[in-house]
């Protein structure tokens, strides 16, 4: 498998690549996935799971029941539970949000998947994101998985962000490139 070497380098990377192998050989990436992004959510929305995950004042074993607790409630696979049990007992809960993030792009990795962020002045309908994907598709090589936000400050136009690669076609952005020009 070929993981980034950004990835590998970080402690929560290493924390998903280890998950990421489990779950190849497991053949349940994609229930871990799913799991995941169950945990994601949970994380999201409540205030004490966060406590309970970064808490250094909680022990081992308290977190682990507690992160136990969640993940019966969740109704987590026997792969995730025991991932975040091994967390508990590492005192690495508190990387659990980044984990989730390098799993997800390892992940998507695999699956010869690329992620871009999509920023516009005004939301984007339904069809300018399937052409925009299209096109996003075509140039990177890859399957673009696509996620849109609404950014006023651009005034208009796009800005797309692949990976490290950031497309500026705004407004702003060109604007900004006259006043300097026109300093010169």
């Amino acid at each position: 498998m070929d993981i980034s070497a950004g990835i590998q380098a970080s402690l929560a990377g290493r924390y998903a690549s280890a998950l990421f192998e489990l779950a190849s050989e497991a053949g349940t990436v994609t229930a871990v996935e799913s799991d995941l992004a169950k945990l994601a959510g949970a994380l999201s929305e409540s205030d004490d799971l966060r406590a309970a995950t970064t808490n250094p004042q909680l022990t081992r074993s308290a977190q682990g029941e507690a992160i136990a607790a969640v993940g019966k409630h969740l109704g987590l696979a026997d792969l995730t539970t025991n991932f975040l049990g091994v967390l508990a007992s590492n005192r690495r809960l508190s990387s659990l949000g980044d984990m989730i993030t390098a799993f997800n792009t390892i992940a998507a990795a695999q699956r010869g998947e690329v992620t871009a962020t999509v920023s516009s002045a005004h939301p984007l309908s339904d069809s300018q994101l399937a052409t925009l994907k299209d096109k996003l598709t075509a140039r990177e090589g890859r399957t673009v998985m696509l996620s849109a936000d609404v950014d006023p400050e651009l005034l208009g136009g796009l800005v797309v962000t692949i990976g490290s690669q950031r497309i500026d076609a705004s407004i702003r952005t060109r604007l900004n490139s006259l006043s300097q020009a026109m300093k010169a």
